[in-house]
């Protein structure tokens, strides 16, 4: 093997203690990477892929590449958007005092968890890292933002119920990276779950970090509130906490002290939901094109601050069971309905205030700028004048906010003292470029810029004052490459000369002399660029202290400010779609009137939506079941019943004309299918597997959302399971639970009258000829056809296709059709087989009737039905 530089040998053993990582290794003005490094970093950012050995040969070169230090920011994001991990190698001295070798260490390593960079992070999104401890008794987690400094931890009984309730718990905060403890990293399926569903950076951080002697000494020196909240004797959750904190000293070896408030919750204090229903719901993004347009996020976001835009990210993820702070909330939100005005003006103001909570982790992470500390001042200085527009809102919950918008005057005072303008000049990119104190702050900055700017004005001084003082009136103070500044004296008062002038060269007219005046000012002014550079960075390091001491007070600051925000958003975005406040309680009731789908309805363009009451209780409204043809509105219909009781629980107003919705603790969807062709699942087993995860799980107050139970396989068994999961969900002694139930099984409507609490409902729908309009209104009584053909026919199947499917229709209907399938039928007997015209007519007539509501027919319909039966009868 060649023989190793010394450089090449620091690399290699910096680099065997992050085998991990992709190690940037600051050389001068790059960061480099070398060996398998350099060939993964070239092929992912696209770099030329180069070497220093090109005298050696081919198969001792080292292959490198590089990044300047200047932009590599953006290297590093496009790396972590990748999943991967990058380790940061700075120079520890100066080179240019160094001694041989620069000494050099990891300052940090970066991973998806731990971004600070603004351009590694989503502004209106929390991006966690949360570690996960399992033992015999328990399962615990804890998350935490490390760029807002928001900490979050939970436990949960061990057993395949308790897993469940983490993996809600994963899927509701969705981290970016997770450290599992050895028991959670061999815990059966949940290093898939965070892997594959969560698209999770996963680490095994074995058992050290987590151990409680290690954990808990570690989370009581971090957390100055909060971690006593967690029940007596709840270890798990301590050393789920004390093995993140390890794992974060351990890559960010730099301050953490905005991480100071552990906030320990429970399942029961928000309604839970699985990530199954998170995604069909589109609470966050659309399921196809995982974007945030077409979301409920997309109608709601109205907030003008990227704190209130991950609040509200986060009140949506964790709707509340507290009827009380619901009601909270929705006189906050009615206070600004009410008052348009302020509601404007606090949306203007809003938009001006800077993201407080990420600037203050910048600041105390050591990572900020000048520019984020004049950002901070300037968000601060926004809040006086939000307080005045809250000053007479009637609602309790924006007084208290109003009380929390602290805006640290003597913090702003100092910033806004020592920093200068933008309008002069833009603040540096780097602190160590210097030149952003303002004038006057400090007495010794001034005097080492006035030297910069009047170097030669100071000279001249000099020389004035030299003359009076020695009489010599020939002589000038000037400077060249070679001497530096000298006083050069005519020959003829050569004999004026102090005694302590150093002759440094004659020439042919003239003698040249330093002074020990002379080399100080020259020393002065050839060090002051230096000087004033370092003194300006020592005194960014005080106000950067200033801002640490007080990070407590700025967090509290943002938090209340972000509430404002999702609050007048929820009420601007009610103001504008004509939204009503629901009542929400501890009853059983989900009344409904008038309702919409908060997406749809914008989705439309101006075109009318059709509003759809609900009505359902723990009694005789219990399980609804939803017939009627496909492309009618069924999966719409349910979709929006589930996403008005999610946005009452939030505290936003509702799009209805009125609500009534009692808590609900759980919303399970089991909308659509497809093939889990990673796993290995046909659809028929990913749909039973999320009914079976449903009626595990749901309790009497949850609703539950099932579209098309039992498609996936034959007609009798899928027909027998829906039959049977309804029983089950519908019957107060085994669940209870309120069911919107769609299907395609016209068989299932004869449980109505069979099943106390089941009631059939249909979309309601109108045929012309070999046309079918979809009305897009739910009316009572089960559908009479699906409407299948015409369906076809909107979706442009071929007219060949869709006449020949009529005829085969018309066969089957008619008994003699070519495709049977299913159980033997019995052989006709004479009677059956003698069936007349009029028979088959009065058939479909009491068919028809038997289908039919009258307590909801209008007159018109009413007429047009009795023409229907009377074509029937005659033979259409």
């Amino acid at each position: 093997m060649p023989e190793l530089t010394p450089m090449m040998q620091q690399y290699l053993d910096i680099k065997a203690q992050n085998p991990d990582s992709i190690l940037f290794f600051r050389l001068g003005d790059f960061y480099e990477m070398f060996d398998e490094d350099a060939k993964l970093a070239s092929k992912e950012l696209d770099l030329t892929l180069t070497t220093r050995d090109r005298n050696k040969p081919a198969e001792q070169r080292v292959p490198m590449c590089g990044v300047p230090y200047h932009s590599a920011d953006s290297y590093i994001a496009r790396l972590i958007a990748k999943g991967y991990k990058v380790a940061i190698c700075e120079q520890t001295e100066d080179p240019a005092q160094a001694k041989g070798l620069v000494d050099r260490d990891i300052i940090r390593v970066v991973t998806p968890g731990t971004a600070i960079s603004p351009s590694m992070l989503e502004e209106g999104k929390n991006n966690y890292i949360c570690a996960v401890y399992a033992d015999s008794a328990a399962f615990a987690l804890c998350l935490c933002d490390i760029s807002t400094g928001e900490v979050y931890g939970a436990s949960f009984p061990a057993g395949e119920e308790g897993l469940g309730h983490l993996q809600n718990e994963l899927g509701r905060f969705h981290p970016a990276e997770a450290v599992l403890s050895s028991g959670a990293w061999s815990t059966d399926g949940l290093v898939s779950f965070l892997k594959e569903r969560l698209s999770c950076l996963c680490e095994n951080g074995g058992e050290a970090r987590f151990r409680a002697g290690t954990a808990r000494p570690l989370a009581e020196k971090q957390f100055k509130t909060g971690l006593t909240d967690a029940p007596e004797g709840d270890e798990a959750v301590v050393q789920a906490a004390g093995g993140l904190l390890a794992y974060l000293y351990e890559t960010q070896k730099t301050d953490l002290s905005h991480i100071s408030r552990f906030n320990y919750y429970t399942v029961g204090q928000f309604m839970e939901l699985d990530l199954t229903a998170r995604q069909t719901l589109e609470l966050t993004a659309t399921m196809r094109g995982k974007e945030k347009k077409g979301s409920l996020l997309w109608v709601l976001d109205k907030t003008r601050t990227a704190m209130g835009g991950r609040l509200l990210r986060g009140w949506m993820e964790r709707p509340l069971l507290s009827p009380a702070r619901v009601a909270r909330r929705q006189q906050g939100v009615a206070g600004l309905v009410e008052d348009a005005i302020t509601r404007e003006e606090l949306s203007l103001a809003l938009r001006e205030v800077t993201d407080l909570e990420r600037l203050a982790g910048r600041v105390v992470y050591g990572s900020a700028g000048c520019r984020d500390l004049a950002a901070l001042s300037a968000g601060l200085g926004r809040l006086p004048h939000i307080r005045e527009l809250l000053e007479h809102c009637p609602s309790p919950l924006l007084q208290e906010l109003r009380d929390g918008l602290d805006d640290l005057p003597e913090l702003r005072d100092l910033l806004d003292r020592a920093l200068r303008d933008e309008d002069e000049r833009v603040l540096p990119f780097s602190v160590r470029e210097g030149d952003f104190i303002r004038a006057g702050y400090n007495a010794k900055v001034d005097e080492l810029r006035d030297l910069l700017t009047n170097a030669n004005g100071h000279i001249v001084d000099m020389e004035v004052k030299t003359k009076e003082r020695t009489g010599i009136k020939n002589m000038k103070i000037t400077s060249n490459k070679v001497f530096g500044y000298y006083i050069e004296v005519a020959k003829s008062q050569t004999g004026l000369v102090p005694e302590d002038w150093v002759r440094k060269q004659t020439t042919v007219n003239a003698e040249r002399y330093i002074s020990q005046e002379l080399k100080e000012l020259e020393h002065a002014i050839l060090s002051a660029r230096d000087q004033v550079t370092a003194l300006e960075y020592q005194l960014f390091c005080e106000l950067k202290e200033a801002v640490c001491q007080r990070v407590d007070r700025i967090q509290k600051a943002a938090a209340a400010l972000a509430q404002v925000d999702v609050l007048q958003s929820f009420a601007a975005v009610a103001a504008a779609n004509h939204y009503c406040m629901p009542q929400v309680d501890s009853s059983d009731a989900v009344t409904i009137v008038e309702g919409r789908h908060p997406v749809v309805e914008k989705m439309l363009k101006g075109a009318p939506f059709v509003p759809n009451d609900t009505h359902m209780d723990g009694r005789d409204d219990l399980a609804a079941i939803i017939t009627g043809p496909n492309m009618a509105g069924k999966s719409t219909y349910m979709r929006q019943v589930a996403l008005i009781v999610l946005m009452a629980q939030m505290g936003s107003f509702v799009p209805a004309r009125s609500a009534h919705i009692g808590v609900v603790d759980r919303v399970f969807t089991r909308i659509g299918a497809s093939d889990d062709l990673a796993s290995g699942q046909s659809t028929f087993m990913v749909e039973m597997t999320e009914v079976a995860a449903l009626l595990n799980n749901a309790t009497s107050r949850s609703l539950l959302i099932l579209d098309e139970i039992g498609r996936g396989t034959s007609t009798y068994d899928g027909m027998a399971i829906a039959r049977a999961v309804l029983e089950h969900c519908a019957d107060p002694k085994r669940l209870g639970a309120k069911t919107l139930f769609a299907t395609h099984y016209h068989e299932l409507t004869a449980l109505e009258g069979e099943i106390p609490g089941v009631k059939n409902y249909n979309i309601a729908a109108k045929k012309r000829g070999s046309d079918v309009i979809f009305l897009r209104k739910i009316v009572r009584g089960g559908a009479d056809q699906s409407y299948g053909v015409e369906v076809a026919k909107l979706a442009g199947v071929p007219d060949r296709v869709v006449r020949r499917a009529r005829e085969i229709l018309e066969e089957l209907e008619s008994g003699n059709g070519p495709v049977t399938g299913g159980r033997p039928q019995a052989a006709p007997t004479e009677a059956t087989e003698q069936v007349t015209l009029g028979d088959l007519g009065g058939e479909a007539v009491l068919k028809k009737l038997r289908m039919t509501d009258v307590n909801i027919l209008s007159p018109i319909e009413a007429l047009n039905l009795l023409a229907e039966l009377k074509q029937d009868l005659n033979g259409g």
